[in-house]
């Protein structure tokens, strides 16, 4: 039989599917015992590599460790105290490798700062890339309508777990995340929101700390305190709207989540104060 020709769209839909749904393992040629358990590299081995990434796209803090990276990032976060302070030290900071990696301009936010939801997402597009801002293409348009039809729209404040755009539009690493992940931290201190929306799977690891599968969080409410801090929100997981428009069937499950939180919006907003 002669074998056909690959059809290159279906195989890229289909492994963002499976990327999306979690999955991070798949059939091999030989069989692996995966209840091996590999020790990491020592933190000195890890910290070594992380600077010898960042020295070779340079930067004003070129050769900086992955540790004083993220101390850089809460010096600058720490000494903001608005959101519009905190996008100019997102763009003064030279600690992300992905700064120097193609993209265009740190990509911060938009939004209601003064909103009842924190929403987070990956990581910027090419779209965001050019214009600044987070969720314009077209994904964020369908789910800026998500939010109009849960009657959520002007109640939130979106971002993502990284500031710039990644090489080849690939998932953010957890370094990466981890070197940005002080000025979402100090957004969540400054916004105070009534809840939290994580948008994919790369966004819930990064938050939540897991490496649980998103259809097996999604929908479900959990709580963030960053850093043990004295501020802490309910939080819940959906599926990205780029995921939406590759399955639309799957909108039904992202409407749900939706009706979920606005229905938390109002439970919090008819509870007594302490």
């Amino acid at each position: 039989m002669t074998p056909q020709p690959l059809d290159t769209a279906a195989t890229e839909a289909l492994l963002a599917f499976w990327r999306d749904a979690g999955v991070d393992a798949c059939y091999l040629d030989a069989p692996v015992d995966r209840t091996v358990f590999v020790a990491p590299p020592a933190p000195q081995v890890m910290l070594k590599a992380s600077a010898t990434v960042t020295a070779l796209h340079g930067g004003q803090y070129a050769g900086m460790s992955g540790a004083d990276a993220v101390a850089e990032a809460r010096r600058l976060a720490a000494a903001a105290t608005t959101m519009g302070e905190l996008a100019e030290a997102v763009a003064a900071f030279q600690g992300c490798p992905l700064r120097a990696m193609g993209a265009r301009q740190a990509v911060f936010a938009r939004g209601n700062p003064k909103g009842s939801v924190l929403l987070i997402g990956e990581s910027p597009g090419e779209t965001e890339d050019l214009r600044g801002e987070p969720f314009v293409g077209q994904p964020g348009q369908l789910l800026d309508r998500m939010l109009a039809a849960a009657g959520l729209a002007d109640q939130v404040f979106m971002t993502n777990t990284v500031f710039w755009k990644p090489p080849g539009d690939r998932l953010p690493t957890p370094q990466e995340q981890a070197a940005c992940a002080p000025f979402l931290e100090r957004a969540f201190a400054l916004m105070q929101p009534k809840a939290v929306l994580l948008v994919g799977a790369a966004a819930a690891k990064s938050v939540l700390n897991t490496e649980e599968g998103l259809m097996k969080i999604r929908g479900q409410w959990r709580e963030w305190r960053p850093n043990e801090g004295a501020v802490s929100a309910p939080v819940m997981t959906t599926l990205h709207p780029a995921f939406l428009l590759r399955q639309p069937q799957a909108k039904r499950v992202a409407w749900t989540d939706m009706l979920s939180l606005a229905a938390r919006l109002d439970t919090a907003q008819v509870e007594p104060k302490a």
